[in-house]
């Protein structure tokens, strides 16, 4: 079986979904998440923080609670029903951290987790700083210069 028999092989038999149904589990598990954020801030606000240390309390927050729920095995289930909904970035991004790390624990505190724990969100930071130093380069021309 060539390259172009085995792919049309595999297209044939691959499992459509729904773009609509997935785009709405997206949204409203995602817009969740948001809302647990804004709630928390305002918790916060109500206890009596300014909002500068409510802002971190709820990243914070979000933070450890994606981390655990990612150790516990709930975060990968909501993330299967909901696809890109999880991805709202400070939660993503615990779990692309933290994912990894317990994947490779039995491999030892160094080579295992240590090592293993920025494989996904490693490119992330490298690609998010470039963005940023590309973008910032290009904001200083357009109001400088021009």
């Amino acid at each position: 079986m060539n390259n172009a028999d085995y792919k049309k092989y595999t297209t044939d038999r691959a499992k459509r979904s729904s773009c609509l149904l997935n785009s709405v589990k997206a949204f409203f598990v995602g817009g969740f998440i948001c809302c647990i954020g804004q709630a928390l801030f305002n918790l916060y606000l109500w206890w009596g923080a300014d909002e500068n240390t409510a802002r971190t309390l709820v990243s914070v927050t979000l933070i450890f609670a994606a981390g655990l729920l990612t150790g516990i095995g709930v975060f990968d289930k909501i993330g299967k029903f909901s696809g890109a909904g999880t991805l709202v970035p400070i939660t993503g991004f615990a779990n692309a951290i933290a994912a990894p790390a317990i994947e490779n624990k039995t491999e030892g505190k160094i080579n295992g987790v240590c090592s293993k724990m920025f494989v996904m969100a490693g490119p992330v930071i490298v690609f998010g700083t470039l963005s940023s130093a590309i973008y910032g380069l290009v904001y200083y021309i357009v109001t400088k210069v021009l």
